[in-house]
């Protein structure tokens, strides 16, 4: 006759054995990365196979560290890329637009926006290296990504020597550009300052839509004659937006 702790010995014999050492891929254990299957979690694949080999999500998943509760960090990204409709738009989005999203505050909405100050600053370092300055493929990204998403318009200065090399970036204005008469002489007064031999100027469209206005152009006219008059160079002007950039030297308009 079995006794009662051979009984209870035989039953919990019978329960089925649990591998806790392998985690589960699934939303319903707090949806964390860290209970991911660990070589498919993003840090150990980005390690294992190369951010190139990594999705859009992942990557960005791996810069906002941590999800919120019921949505890993991941799922949390591919929530921003679609709202914002892409990589682009996440980080160009103003601070106050990332606020306002479920899950976002201000740490993972500053860490955001520092990622977009880096890639900014590394397209300015590739600029400035290559001196591509009269090169407005090069000149434009630049410029989308310094201005493209700025939630305000400004206007701004690359003057450059007489070799076309870069004496200094500036942004002169904030607000509305159509006083264009302002604009003109304190961009004389600024070149000649820098004793720069050319300059290319741009502003932002804030709507996003990069297309020029009659009052651009008629500004780039009277930008050009101003400059000439000291013989300074205008190359271009560059009218930005966060879904691309326009040349007015490209459309004939300088």
């Amino acid at each position: 006759m079995e006794t009662r702790q051979q009984k209870s010995d035989c039953k919990a014999s019978e329960q089925p054995l649990v591998d806790r050492s392998h985690k589960v891929n699934t939303e319903g254990v707090g949806s964390v990365i860290a209970n991911w299957v660990e070589e498919e979690q993003p840090r150990a694949r980005l390690s294992r196979y190369g951010a190139g080999q990594m999705s859009t999500a992942e990557l960005l998943g791996i810069c906002l560290v941590s999800g919120v509760p019921g949505e890993d960090a991941v799922q949390l990204a591919r929530r921003l890329l679609s709202e914002f409709g892409g990589i682009g738009g996440v980080l160009s989005a103003p601070l106050h637009h990332l606020l306002k999203v479920r899950g976002v505050g201000l740490a993972k909405a500053t860490q955001i926006k520092a990622i977009q100050e880096l890639a900014a600053r590394d397209a300015e370092t590739d600029l400035i290296q290559s001196q591509k300055f009269t090169d407005p493929g090069a000149v434009g990204a630049y410029l989308r990504k310094r201005m493209g998403s700025l939630p305000h318009e400004a206007f701004a200065c690359l003057f450059l020597n007489a070799k076309h090399e870069l004496l200094g970036f500036e942004v002169l204005f904030r607000g509305s550009i159509d006083r264009t008469h302002v604009h003109a002489r304190e961009v004389l007064k600024r070149g000649l300052e820098l004793n720069a031999a050319a300059v290319i100027v741009s502003h932002n469209h804030p709507s996003g839509n990069a297309e020029p206005s009659q009052a651009d152009i008629a500004l780039t006219r009277s930008l050009s004659d101003l400059l000439d008059q000291v013989e300074i160079r205008l190359l271009d002007h560059v009218i930005v937006g966060a879904g691309g950039w326009v040349s007015l030297h490209s459309r004939g308009l300088i």
